[in-house]
């Protein structure tokens, strides 16, 4: 289990320096210039991507269905990783720091289960 952990930190690693290697080469002049303003953005571009993923789904019963494409809908969810990953660092979140709080939610939620929640 531990080797796990420590194989998943390090792809996570990857993917932050990826990630900071991306928002090195972007124009950032509209980008705003305080943490909250940033978080708040990333925020706003999370909620955006995730309803494009829904709309890679036949979620309106409504209408006949479509084949889902699965491609079209993996790109859609890697490009909210970016986002998310680009917030985890405005809040100086690393890998590490990520396993460790998502173990204590995973937690919490667990025993919520149990309880009932």
């Amino acid at each position: 289990m531990t080797q796990e952990i420590s194989e998943d930190v390090d792809r996570l690693e990857t993917i932050f320096k990826l990630q900071k290697g991306l928002s090195e080469m972007m124009k950032l002049d509209r980008y705003p210039k305080d943490s909250e303003g940033r978080v708040s953005a990333l925020s706003t571009a999370i909620m955006h991507e995730a309803v494009e993923l829904q709309r890679t789904t036949n979620w309106k019963w409504w209408k006949t269905p479509t084949e889902f494409n699965k491609a079209e809908a993996r790109e859609e969810l890697i490009d909210i990783w970016h986002f998310v990953v680009q917030a985890s660092l405005e809040l100086n979140l690393s890998p590490d720091d990520i396993v460790e709080e998502y173990k204590r939610k995973n937690e919490i939620n667990r025993e919520r289960q149990r309880n009932g929640y």
